[in-house]
């Protein structure tokens, strides 16, 4: 090989041995413009709070702007499909959850892959799923509000964050399981729902315990079990559904950050790390525990595996749902 045919060898492949590093270096430099956080369900919600929370740390941490959009329907699917299109240059996030990325993709495979179709980075935490009852209700405990439905003229009705959330599959999976009539009302995510419960448009909701703390602590709400796995300390006096005898409907409403698929995996560590310091600084836990949100400190492996294992364990309560 000559001389001029290793010069022109050598500008051919330059730019592919450098490509590496050039995507290295854009992942060190990231971010140098705003970041957008897509929250899938409406302002005033737990995945709402939670995505204020880190991305007000995240801005602090990476010295830039992390914008939140709320774009609410579907149970998540239409704020996180967008997401699933956009680039993978860690611009465009979503708050994720097991409402959009576990329980609506086993409903309707269609929506997208819940693996495939997004790059999981971190996981926030979040509240257990409260039966909550208007003020003025008569029901002041499970049992008595499973007489009053089964005495209602084509059964009591009650509203959840929204088709495919968590509370929703909690709820249906309530009815299902004391064979109890009950009238379903779909809201594009928690605020909404419980903003009707407080007025007395419905009388029962399943809903994030965090959205309803305060009116529960005002009076106007009551709390008859909560899907923890033990009581909580804020309100001790409200039982577990494993306490009245419904193991299955036990778990946490949780919510993670994930972006488009193919995002670098250096880009996503960084975030990883970033995240799991807001969550579990004094601040954050503060925040979180005056409305009963529990928090994981998960490695991205961890997250992923955790994510896999969810679907696994949701999918037959997903199925007998449907099937009733």
């Amino acid at each position: 090989m000559n001389f001029r045919s290793s010069i022109c060898l050598l500008a051919a492949t330059l730019p592919i041995a450098l490509a590496p590093l050039t995507v290295f270096a854009q992942d060190a430099a990231w971010p140098t413009k705003p970041v957008k956080i897509i929250v899938p369900f409406a302002a005033g919600g737990s995945s709402d709070a939670l995505g204020r929370l880190v991305a007000n740390g995240l801005g602090d941490i990476f010295k830039q702007t992390f914008i939140i959009e709320n774009k609410g329907g579907a149970g998540g699917v239409l704020g996180s499909q967008m997401v699933s299109k956009s680039a993978p240059d860690g611009y465009t996030l979503v708050v994720s959850g097991v409402a959009s990325h576990v329980i609506a993709p086993l409903e309707n495979p269609k929506v997208f892959d819940p693996i495939k179709d997004f790059t999981h980075i971190a996981i926030l935490g979040g509240p257990p799923i409260a039966l909550a009852v208007n003020a003025s209700v008569s029901a002041t405990d499970v049992k008595s509000f499973i007489s009053m439905a089964k005495a209602t003229p084509k059964g009591i009705s009650w509203g959840s964050p929204g088709q495919g959330t968590h509370g929703y599959l909690i709820g249906e999976a309530f009815e299902v399981l004391t064979k109890t009539p009950m009238q379903h009302i779909s809201y594009k995510g928690a605020a909404p729902a419980v903003a009707d419960l407080v007025a007395g448009h419905i009388p029962a909701s399943f809903t994030t315990l965090s959205t309803a703390a305060t009116q529960v602590k005002s009076g106007k709400v009551r709390l008859l079990a909560a899907s923890s796995s033990k009581r909580l300390p804020a309100f001790p006096d409200v039982p577990t559904f494993t306490e009245l005898g419904y193991p299955s409907l036990t778990g946490v409403t949780w919510f993670s950050l994930s972006g488009p698929p193919g995002m670098p995996p250096e880009l996503v560590a960084r975030l990883n790390t970033a995240v799991r310091k807001v969550m579990s600084s004094p601040q954050a836990q503060e925040q979180l525990n005056k409305t009963s949100m529990e928090t994981f400190d998960f490695d991205v492996p961890r997250f992923n595996q955790f994510i896999a294992s969810e679907m696994k364990q949701w999918a037959p309560m997903v199925k007998q749902v449907k099937t009733d």
